[in-house]
Order: structure tokens, then C-alpha cells, then sequence
């Protein structure tokens, strides 16, 4: 039986292959999205619920021990401890702390709605796309 081969794509060709692939799976790190916003107000759907979060971390004081936290559900939240800021989007010069809005069972997998504390001004920020857009509370 004969087996019809692919020419195999040159070495320049193969290089670009292997570049997309690694830049597909590293996601683009530290590189804000042109589109990515920061709005001062926050009245798309899921405010309400990152306000609802935010009240209740706020009585946790806003641990800033990356772990998993009793949620008044009976449910667990997680915090995953220092928001580096990375993509600049946020004000600079200022230590933040992220918080995830939603709970779940301890150890679920995480999605992507979080809001991130400026603990020095109290100021607080919604993301419901991790990390893409920020919406002031």
C-alpha cells in the first residue's frame, strides 16, 4: 500500500508554527488587550452581586491570605492574595488584594468574576472577565 506524505513545511515556516503555538498558550501574559476598559461606575448585570461579595469580604477584613474562606451560603470564596497589576490598568502605586464574587464547594475550580481592593483607599473594582475590564463600585 502507498502512503501519500505531506511535504514538510521549511524550517522558517515550522519556526513561525512554533512561535504561534507558544504565544497561544501563554495567553499574551503582561499585554493589556486593546479593547480592555477601566469605568468609573459599575451598572452592567453582576454589579449587584460583586456589591454583595464586597460587602461580605469587607467583613472578613479583606484577608490578604491567598485560601479558601467560610461564605455566608455555608459555601466557600476564594481570595487569591496579592493583584499584581500587571497590565497597568489599574491605578499605580497602590497594593491591591483580588477576591472572588462567587462561591462555591472548597477547592472548585475558580471562574472569572472577581473584585480587587486597594486596601490603602478602600477603593474597590468589579472584573466580570478576569482581568479585562474593571468597573469602580
Amino acid at each position: 500500500m502507498h502512503t501519500l506524505q505531506r511535504p514538510r513545511p521549511s524550517w522558517p515556516a515550522r519556526l513561525i508554527i512554533m512561535l504561534a503555538a507558544i504565544t497561544s498558550l501563554i495567553g499574551g501574559v503582561g499585554i493589556t488587550p486593546a479593547d480592555a476598559s477601566v469605568i468609573n461606575s459599575c451598572t452592567i448585570s453582576r454589579c449587584s452581586d460583586a456589591r454583595s461579595a464586597k460587602a461580605n469580604w469587607a467583613a472578613k477584613g479583606y484577608p490578604t491570605t491567598a485560601g479558601w474562606y467560610t461564605w455566608p451560603d455555608g459555601r466557600y470564596n476564594y481570595t487569591g492574595g496579592r493583584f499584581q497589576n500587571r497590565e497597568g490598568q489599574l491605578p499605580s502605586g497602590a497594593t491591591y488584594y483580588e477576591y472572588d464574587v462567587y462561591s462555591r464547594a472548597q477547592g472548585a475550580a475558580r471562574d472569572a468574576y472577581r473584585i480587587v481592593v486597594n486596601r490603602s483607599s478602600g477603593v474597590v473594582w468589579f472584573s466580570p472577565n478576569h482581568y479585562t475590564d474593571f468597573y469602580k463600585l
